[in-house]
C-alpha cells in the first residue's frame, strides 16, 4: 500500500489524505506491517464510502481489512437517516450475519485428545458441511417465515437449545422488524433444506483449547480457563442471505440515480434508508440475520448432541454469539448529542465496551466478548470491547485474520492433501468433503491473526482475553 496517501494519527491509526467528494475522513486501524501488506484497493473503497450521503464521523477499516464488494471487508460506516443517510447491500455483504458462536465444554484438552479421532468423525457426520449440503430440519413456507421473524428464539422454541442461550446472543437472538415478505420466494426456496448446515468457504467448526489467558479477571467472567476446550462455529445465512444481497444490490444500483446518488462504484449501490427500497432491504436483511442466528442455534444443538453422546455432558454453555456482516440501528453520541445511526459492519464485529446496557448483566462490567477466528490451523482469539471505543469506529473491532491471498492464488500455490498432512503433524485433525476447499483456505493465505488482534488492542478497539489453539477443524 502507498503510505504517501496516508498520514499517521497514532501508533495504529492512519488517515487517508482527503480528496474531492469525501464528506468525512477515511481512517485505517493497522500496524505498519499490516498496512504494508494491505490491498491498495482498500484505500479506493474507503474513499468511496466516505463520499456517501449522510455518513457520520468517518469511514473506517479494521486491521484485517482487504478488498471486498463495494465496501472493504473490515469496513465500518454509520449513516444518519435524519441527514439523508443511506443503506448499502455492499456495506453488509453477501453472507448476511455471518458470525461466530463459541460454546464452553468444561473438558480438559487431555480428555478430548484421548478421543480426538472419534470426536472428529462424529462432528463431521453430525454437522452437514460443504457446497450444496442439506440438513435434517425440514421447512415449509409457513415455518420459514416464522423462523425469519423469530431467529434463535424460534429455534429454541423448536427444541434446539434453551432460553438461557439467548442472553448470550447479539440482539438476544432475534432482530425485531424483520420482514419475511421482503425476502423473495427464490431466496426462501434456497433455504428450505439448508437450515442446520455449515456451508463452505471460510466457514468452519473448530474444537479448540484455551492455550493462553491474557486477562484473568475477564476470562474468568467469560468462563474461560487455561487448558479447557471450547467449540467455535463460524457460518451465516447460507443461500438465503446470498440471494437477498444479490437481489437488493441490483435493485439499489438501479434506484440510486433516482435519489441523486452518484456511485463511484456500482458495487457500492446505496439508497436512502427512508426510501421504499431502503426499507424493503432493511426488512429482508433483518430476516436474513434471524436466519443466521437460527442456523447457528441449530448447529450448536447438533454439537451438543455429539458431546453428550461421547462425554455424557448435559450442557455446553454458550460463551457468546456475534455477527460480523450486518447493519444495526444503534444509539451513539456524536458531537455531544445522542443519535440513532445505521451502523454497517462488513467483516467487522460489534465490540461494546464495559457498562453498555445491551450486554448481559454478568458481562457488563467487562465489555462484550469479541470472537475473532483465525485461519485454518492457526489460533483464534477472544477479545473484549474496550472502554472509550465508541469514539473509535462506533464500538467496532476486527473479525478475523483477513485474507492476504485470493482463493484462486491459494489454489495455484497449495494442495489440500499437503495441508491436511502438515496440520496432522501438528496434531490438528482436519475433516472436509473438499480438498479444493482446504487449499483455498490454506493458513498462509491469511494475515497473521496475532498481528491483527495486537493492532486491534493497540488502537483501543478491543483487548485480548484468551488465545485458542485448534485441535479439530471441520470444513465444508
Amino acid at each position: 500500500m502507498n503510505k504517501a496517501l496516508l498520514r499517521q494519527q497514532a501508533e495504529c491509526e492512519w488517515e487517508l489524505m482527503p480528496t474531492v467528494g469525501m464528506r468525512v475522513p477515511g481512517l485505517l486501524y493497522a500496524s505498519e506491517a499490516l498496512l504494508a501488506d494491505m490491498d491498495e484497493h482498500v484505500l479506493d473503497q474507503i474513499r468511496n464510502v466516505a463520499s456517501l450521503p449522510g455518513i457520520v464521523r468517518a469511514a473506517w477499516a479494521m486491521p484485517d481489512a482487504h478488498w471486498g464488494y463495494g465496501f472493504p471487508i473490515g469496513g465500518v460506516a454509520a449513516f444518519d437517516p435524519e441527514a439523508g443517510g443511506v443503506i448499502s447491500a455492499g456495506g453488509v455483504g453477501f453472507d448476511i450475519s455471518c458470525g461466530v458462536r463459541a460454546l464452553r465444554t468444561g473438558l480438559s484438552a487431555a480428555e478430548v485428545t484421548a478421543r480426538r479421532d472419534q470426536l472428529a468423525e462424529a462432528l463431521f457426520h453430525a454437522v452437514p458441511a460443504g457446497v450444496g449440503s442439506t440438513g435434517n430440519v425440514r421447512m415449509d413456507d409457513a415455518r420459514m417465515k416464522a423462523m425469519l421473524r423469530g431467529g434463535a428464539a424460534w429455534a429454541v422454541r423448536q427444541g434446539y437449545g434453551s432460553a438461557e442461550d439467548l442472553a448470550r446472543v447479539e440482539s438476544h437472538g432475534v432482530v425485531e422488524e424483520a420482514a419475511p415478505d421482503a425476502v423473495s420466494e427464490q431466496a426462501r426456496r434456497r433455504q428450505l433444506e439448508e437450515m442446520g448446515t455449515l456451508g463452505s468457504g471460510n466457514h468452519y467448526l473448530e474444537v479448540q483449547v484455551v492455550a493462553e489467558i491474557h486477562d484473568k479477571e475477564t476470562a474468568s467472567a467469560y468462563g474461560l480457563h487455561a487448558g479447557e476446550v471450547v467449540v467455535s462455529l463460524h457460518c451465516g445465512s447460507r443461500g438465503l442471505g446470498h440471494q437477498v444481497a444479490t437481489e437488493y444490490a441490483r435493485r439499489m444500483a438501479t434506484a440510486a440515480p433516482r435519489y441523486g446518488i452518484h456511485l463511484a462504484d456500482r458495487e457500492l449501490a446505496s439508497v436512502p434508508v427512508r426510501s421504499e427500497e431502503g426499507q424493503a432491504y432493511l426488512g429482508a436483511m433483518r430476516a436474513a440475520v434471524n436466519c443466521a442466528l437460527a442456523n447457528r442455534q441449530i448447529l450448536a444443538h447438533l454439537v451438543r448432541q455429539v458431546f453428550h453422546k461421547l462425554f455424557r455432558l448435559e450442557r455446553l454453555p454458550l460463551l457468546y454469539d456475534v455477527s460480523h456482516n450486518v447493519c444495526s440501528l444503534e444509539r451513539h453520541v456524536v458531537d455531544g448529542q445522542p443519535r440513532l445511526l445505521f451502523v454497517h459492519r462488513k467483516g467487522a464485529t460489534r465490540a461494546f465496551g464495559p457498562g453498555h446496557p445491551e450486554l448481559p448483566e454478568d458481562l457488563r462490567p467487562f465489555g462484550q466478548p469479541v470472537l475473532v477466528g483465525g485461519s485454518m490451523g492457526t489460533a483464534s482469539y477472544v477479545l473484549a470491547g474496550m472502554a472509550g471505543n465508541d469514539n473509535r469506529a462506533f464500538s467496532s473491532a476486527c473479525h478475523g485474520a483477513g485474507r492476504s491471498m485470493s482463493r484462486s492464488e491459494a489454489m495455484r500455490k497449495y494442495r489440500g492433501e499437503d495441508i491436511v498432512r502438515r496440520l496432522a503433524h501438528r496434531n490438528i485433525l482436519v475433516r472436509s468433503r473438499s480438498l479444493r476447499g482446504i487449499a483455498e483456505e490454506a493458513p498462509d493465505a491469511y494475515k497473521s491473526v496475532a498481528a491483527v488482534v495486537e493492532a486491534t488492542e493497540r488502537a483501543g478497539l478491543a483487548r485480548r482475553v484468551a488465545r485458542l489453539e485448534p485441535l479439530i477443524c471441520v470444513k465444508g
